[in-house]
């Protein structure tokens, strides 16, 4: 973390779930609650009612990586295979739509609605085997796909190796998506009324604070990256450059989102998966989900349309 701007907030694990690869952090407010997952197998769904303290959790069938919410209450699930349906009252994942299904290889990870109310999902090749052992990732066979209310799907960016890091400035004008076989993050224009995309250019390509993954864009328009192997948050301003490192009890820090009734919590899910002792007995809590108050607020999430 030399040469940054480094502030330190007090940060506290609200909930010490050992996630194997905590993802996907967002805030519902109709629920006063906080949804994110536990990719890797045996999968797993949470939700934090932080009011109450209440942390519920339901085994997926597969791999699980990111979520919305629907007007009706239940979530759309991004699964390995493809696109669900899951109603929390009545625990059951109810497949809609495999946009990959010729690519049986590749599975979900990032994703997130626009203001709209479409869902944008990304994908790359699978890195776990069936027995639960890592396949490294050696090919850029993923890519953003856009997921319309009737759940049509059309293939928006191609060649991108772990699709991470789906997020929008605060007038939709730019869309964030992150390759973080990379390490990089790159900006597209972004027209909100179709849904399409141009200009693709650099954001970031830092490289000494661990690898880019899920990111939150606060109400100033600064985009907030969690730092895989980085062991924190960076903040980067509109125009790409740091603004701040916020450290993290947890080497791999995988998402973060902004909570709570005024937006102004940020939640942090972290990865204890492949975690070496040493790293472990610095961090015994890495895995949990972690919250701070970081002096500035977040963004309304949209609903999934459909």
């Amino acid at each position: 973390m030399s040469g940054y701007r480094i502030v330190e907030h007090e940060v506290a694990c609200v909930v010490d779930s050992h996630d194997k690869l905590g993802e996907g952090a967002f805030w519902c407010p109709d629920e006063g609650a906080l949804y994110w997952v536990d990719i890797a197998m045996p999968s797993a769904l949470h939700r934090l009612t932080p009011a109450t303290g209440r942390h519920d959790s339901w085994p997926m069938p597969e791999m699980i990586s990111a979520l919305a919410k629907r007007g009706d209450g239940t979530l759309l699930v991004a699964s390995q295979s493809g696109l669900g349906f899951f109603d929390p009252a009545r625990p059951q994942l109810q497949r809609v739509a495999a946009p990959e299904a010729h690519k049986p290889a590749n599975r979900s990870n990032d994703g997130a609605p626009d203001a709209s109310g479409r869902f944008w999902i990304g994908t790359m090749q699978n890195n776990f085997a069936p027995d639960g052992s890592e396949i490294p990732v050696e090919s850029a066979t993923g890519s953003l796909w856009r997921i319309e209310a009737h759940l049509k799907a059309t293939e928006v960016i191609s060649g991108i190796g772990i699709t991470n890091g789906v997020a929008w400035s605060p007038d939709s004008r730019t869309l964030y998506v992150v390759d973080s076989m990379t390490q990089t993050i790159f900006a597209y224009d972004f027209d909100l009324e179709p849904g399409t995309v141009g200009n693709r250019r650099v954001f970031s390509d830092v490289k000494d604070m661990g690898d880019p993954d899920g990111n939150a864009v606060d109400a100033q328009g600064y985009l907030w990256s969690a730092r895989w192997e980085g062991h924190g948050l960076m903040r980067f301003a509109p125009d790409g450059t740091v603004d701040r490192v916020v450290p993290i009890p947890a080497s791999r820090v995988t998402s973060c989102a902004f909570g709570g009734p005024d937006l102004a919590t940020l939640y942090v899910t972290t990865s204890r998966r492949g975690v070496d002792a040493e790293t472990l007995a610095r961090y015994p809590q890495q895995g949990g989900l972690f919250s701070l108050r970081p002096g500035v607020s977040g963004l309304p999430r949209a609903k999934f349309a459909g």
